[in-house]
């Protein structure tokens, strides 16, 4: 029956939001596990408040002990609707058929009355944006080994997404919070109840914008074209994030918001790299692994989707080739002209009426900063 409901689900998407169908058989052995109820009531002391880790527009997350004694995260959805109905039936699916050591593990799901819970394994370092932004932020135990690991470990999971798993896979919604350290701090991408399948020979596809303010790349936020390349603008926030500890967007004095690329760019344009650095690194870290790194990200943010590189080619360079290149940052900026000023040219673009994120005021205008060319290749 929960199969059956499943692939019922599975349909319906493919007809109400224009996603490929999966073809998936009904009687296909699945990877995970099908709970019952009483279990993860058990597992969750009932959902407690205490045993709450994490929460946002879709519910809340528990952390648990299941019956064999494994520690494990669930999810639970707040409330059943067609659109979360989907967006269940989205995740299940895909962490159900992708494997990568840095996706994070489906282990099974409850459907049942009005209940919607996925269970994954537990993520004891929690997530990014809690290193950064959060409460174990003060704590600093991110160094700058560890920041890298963490890029190179989210750009291969994006990259067997996009390149390997079958059909192919966008993920939508990369940020600081999607982003799961196990207990070796290495990471996890998670959440993919945005994420969309592509089918061979298909570029690109148009639909509803979803994602988070500060990460949407301008050609998805304005006229709501995603592709494979919108990971790759957000992966270039998070990169700059990460290095930085900066929020992907601030609020000002004055109601003012300023991007992260806005914020970076005249540094960028004074080689003042050391300044990029997040404060609390306190200066160890590789400067020229830092400029690279900060190219890296300028070029994946580039304002034309063209120009910015695959993951193959971000993984390709952040393993290889990172520190080596520090001299074509001058190739990055050298498009910025005098009136731009120091900051560059800010454009702003209106939020589609039916734009729908996670979290945050659909009537905050985007944006999106003009990055001094970026030009290298």
């Amino acid at each position: 029956m929960i199969r059956n409901m499943m692939w019922g689900c599975l349909c319906c998407i493919s007809q109400e939001d224009h996603k490929p169908q999966i073809s998936v058989s009904q009687n296909r052995d699945y990877p995970w596990e099908i709970y019952s109820l009483k279990e993860l009531l058990h597992a969750t002391n009932n959902f407690h408040d205490d045993n709450k880790i994490g929460e946002g527009g879709f519910g809340s997350v528990y952390w648990g002990r299941s019956s064999k004694g494994i520690e494990i995260a669930v999810k639970r959805l707040k409330a059943m609707s067609a659109k979360a109905e989907m967006e269940f039936a989205v995740e299940v699916e895909i962490l159900g058929r992708v494997r990568h050591k840095n996706l994070l593990g489906l282990r099974g799901f409850y459907a049942g009355g009005d209940e919607r819970l996925i269970v994954y394994d537990y993520m004891p370092n929690h997530s990014l944006i809690t290193h950064l932004h959060g409460q174990l932020a003060a704590d600093c135990l991110l160094d700058w080994s560890r920041r890298m690991s963490i890029v190179i470990g989210s750009a291969e999971g994006l990259a067997y997404l996009h390149h390997e798993a079958t059909p192919h896979i966008i993920h939508r919604d990369i940020k600081a919070s999607n982003v799961l350290l196990d207990n070796d701090f290495k990471a996890k991408v998670a959440d993919f109840g945005f994420a969309k399948l592509i089918p061979d020979g298909v570029t690109h596809l148009t639909t509803r914008v979803k994602g988070t303010l500060g990460y949407l790349a301008p050609e998805y936020a304005m006229w709501g074209k995603v592709s494979e390349s919108c990971d790759v603008y957000s992966f270039g926030i998070l990169l700059l994030e990460i290095i930085s500890a900066k929020k992907p967007l601030e609020k000002l004095p004055g109601g003012v918001k300023r991007d992260i690329l806005q914020w970076v760019t005249p540094f960028i344009q004074k080689s003042a790299f050391d300044q990029i650095a997040d404060p609390r690194l306190k200066g160890k870290f590789n400067m020229n692994q830092l400029k690279a790194a900060v190219m890296l990200a300028m070029r994946c943010t580039d304002r034309n989707p063209e120009n910015r590189p695959n993951m193959l080619e971000v993984v390709q360079w952040l393993k290889g080739g990172l520190g080596k290149r520090t001299k074509e940052i001058k190739q990055t900026i050298g498009d910025t002209t005098k009136e731009d000023g120091e900051g560059g040219q800010a454009e702003e673009y209106e939020i589609d009426p039916d734009y729908e994120e996670s979290g945050m005021d659909n009537s905050i205008k985007i944006s999106t900063w003009r990055a001094a060319g970026s030009k290298f290749r």
